[in-house]
């Protein structure tokens, strides 16, 4: 029973991670490996600084990760992975805006203090 049972499993995974392996696996893998990456971005940079920050890097990993997977989730036909993926992409565009937002904003703020 559990040697059938071992088969079983290992027959399942071998035909997902080797038979099912193609250049839309690879992409989805290149997707995930820049999703993750951002967390640990974003852990290092806490850890240097002696707290939690997110840096700017962290969302262009995010956006290239969520563009990826976007990708294959759109080959897939998956659609609560599109929603998600999708949804996420728009969050962190709009975090990058933000972000330049504020540095103009700083950036102009010495400037609009002085006197002429």
């Amino acid at each position: 029973m559990l040697v059938d049972l071992s088969n079983a499993v290992g027959g399942y995974l071998h035909q997902i991670f080797v038979q099912s392996f193609d250049g839309w696996v690879a992409l989805g893998f290149a997707g995930q490996i820049f999703f993750t990456a951002r967390f640990l971005v974003q852990w290092i940079a806490s850890e240097r600084a002696g707290r939690s920050v997110v840096p700017l890097a962290f969302w262009f990993f995010s956006i290239g990760g969520g563009l990826l997977l976007f990708i294959y989730a759109l080959y897939r036909r998956d659609p609560v992975f599109i929603l998600g993926q999708g949804m996420g992409l728009f969050i962190y565009v709009r975090n990058l805006k933000l972000i330049s937002r504020e540095k103009r904003r700083m950036a102009a703020a010495p400037a609009e203090g002085r006197e002429v």
